[in-house]
Formats: C-alpha cells, sequence, structure tokens
C-alpha cells in the first residue's frame, strides 16, 4: 500500500506544476523576405503555385490577368470564394501559375493555392478556411482506363449476331 500512496503523491506534484488548460499552439505567419507567402494547391490533375501578397486585390494566372485566363464567370466565383469567406476580398494580390487538367480543375486548385497561403500569412483566417472546406484537398481523380473495356467502366457494345 505504501507504494500507491507514492505514486498517487507523484501523480499530485506533477499535476500542480502542469497548466491546467492544454491551449492550442499559437501559429506564426509564414511570409518570405519580399512579405508574400506561398502555397501549392491541387484539384484532379492541377496543380497551382500561389504567392499572395498584401494589394489592390488583382488576381494573375500564368501572367495573364484573371478575366483573360479564366473566361467563364464561374470559374472567376471560384477563385474569388477564398476571399470572400475569409472576410479579405480586394485586399490580397495574387500571381499563380497553373499547369496541368483543364479549366475547372485549374480553378479549383488556385482556390485551394489560395486558401493555403490565406492561412499561412494570416493564421487567423484559418478557422474561417477550413470551417468551409477549403484548405482539404479534393482527392477524386479520373479512373484509369481498363484493358477490355471502351473506358474506366464501359464496356464495348454487345452484338447479338
Amino acid at each position: 500500500m505504501a507504494d500507491f500512496s507514492s505514486l498517487e503523491e507523484l501523480k499530485d506534484a506533477v499535476a500542480s506544476e502542469a497548466p491546467a488548460t492544454e491551449t492550442a499552439p499559437v501559429r506564426e505567419p509564414v511570409r518570405d523576405d519580399l512579405g508574400r507567402s506561398y502555397a501549392t494547391g491541387r484539384r484532379k490533375d492541377a496543380i497551382a503555385r500561389v504567392w499572395i501578397k498584401p494589394g489592390s486585390g488583382k488576381v494573375v494566372v500564368n501572367d495573364k490577368p484573371m478575366n483573360e485566363y479564366f473566361a467563364r464567370p464561374v470559374l472567376q466565383m471560384v477563385i474569388g470564394q477564398a476571399f470572400s469567406v475569409a472576410n479579405v476580398t480586394g485586399q490580397f494580390d495574387v500571381m499563380a501559375t497553373v499547369k496541368g487538367g483543364g479549366l475547372s480543375g485549374q480553378a479549383g486548385a488556385v482556390k485551394h493555392g489560395i486558401s493555403q497561403a490565406l492561412s499561412l500569412y494570416e493564421p487567423s483566417l484559418r478557422p474561417a478556411l477550413k470551417a468551409a472546406g477549403f484548405l482539404t484537398r479534393d482527392s477524386r481523380v479520373v479512373e484509369r482506363k481498363k484493358y477490355g473495356k471502351r473506358k474506366a467502366r464501359r464496356s464495348f457494345q454487345f452484338s447479338k449476331r
């Protein structure tokens, strides 16, 4: 019984030394020498390298303005979602380079990259972006074609004669 009482005393001593409440670690902003934050966004087969810095809200994708590169308003709206959720519309300039995939996948990759870069530039924006699901990479990709099939699952047309 003496061993158990010494264990209780040791447990009480350790509990008094440790803080009563555990808090989440405070994240530090990640910025380069030019005051930019960098992140990589991915969606389908598209990969976007994104740099953000404080500015007037100008978005440049592959050395073209966003309106010129993503002509469809839906794709422009997809890119702007990260800023509207974080309530920082028009406060950051974005420079992105995108490779692979189609326009829809590229717009999703730029959105993912912007969200990641915003959370690195200003860690207080992370909870809002995470709640909206913008920091999670959408892992759905095209299924590969199987042999003996016309596509991934589609069979050749059956001929009775």
